[in-house]
């Protein structure tokens, strides 16, 4: 019996995922944890089912040494430490680092984020939602926004996992905050802008969700509205 816990307990492991390394236009970042900040799930993988913890803004993590130049129009994604196997979307987001502050130091608080990216579910042949990179080692590609005002940034990448999102504090948040620095962008005015937590309710419908009831249109992704310029 003893064997058998620890067999579950290693097969539970391997379905959970951290995002250590940003990739930019192909590029990663040097190592892990380099300018992506080091989450306190680092070593149990375990993703947040509470949306409302202060966990959701970047999995209390510690800030990383470095910041990476990203310039506007970049294609970005993170390497998963695991395969992203569960069903669920990618979402993306940037804050915009205070005037006097820095992307080494900032905590990203207050209303502050907006999201430029989200994913769609399709059906499958198995008449089952599955959603753009799943059951892959990175995260889906996105693109930053060209009209983005240059400056520091915390991007933050997260990937709601939805196989047991049918119960309220099941869904399992996976996610990672890079320090970054946006160069070349525009004169937009991102939004709306939200706070993390706060963005998100536990009975929101992207997050309380049955899969098998709803069709691949109906999906609602949760938080604020994608920023288009």
């Amino acid at each position: 019996m003893k064997f058998l816990g620890l067999m579950l307990a290693a097969a539970a492991a391997q379905a959970h995922y951290t995002f250590p390394r940003l990739v930019v236009n192909g590029v990663p970042e040097d190592k892990d944890w380099s300018v992506t900040r080091r989450t306190k799930n680092d070593q149990s993988k375990q993703g947040i089912e509470n949306p409302t913890s202060a966990d959701i803004r970047c999995y209390t993590s510690t800030t990383a040494a470095n910041v990476a130049t990203v310039p506007a129009g970049s294609t970005i994604h993170y390497v998963s430490t695991q395969q992203v196997n569960h069903p669920g979307p990618t979402q993306y987001y940037l804050a915009k680092v205070p005037a006097g502050s820095s992307a080494t130091k900032w905590d990203g608080s207050g209303a502050v984020w907006f999201k430029f990216f989200t994913t769609m579910p399709t059906m499958d042949n198995n008449k089952q939602l599955t959603w753009p990179g799943q059951n892959s080692y990175v995260t889906v590609n996105a693109t930053i926004p060209t009209d983005v005002p240059d400056g520091e940034y915390l991007l933050r990448v997260e990937h709601i996992a939805l196989h047991m999102a049918m119960q309220a504090n099941k869904a399992q948040f996976y996610l990672s905050c890079s320090q970054i620095k946006i160069t070349g962008g525009g004169n937009g005015t991102p939004g709306p802008l939200v706070s993390l937590p706060g963005a998100y309710k536990s009975t929101d419908p992207g997050i309380l969700v049955n899969l098998n009831a709803i069709q691949a249109s109906a999906y609602q992704p949760p938080g604020p509205k994608v920023w288009s310029s």
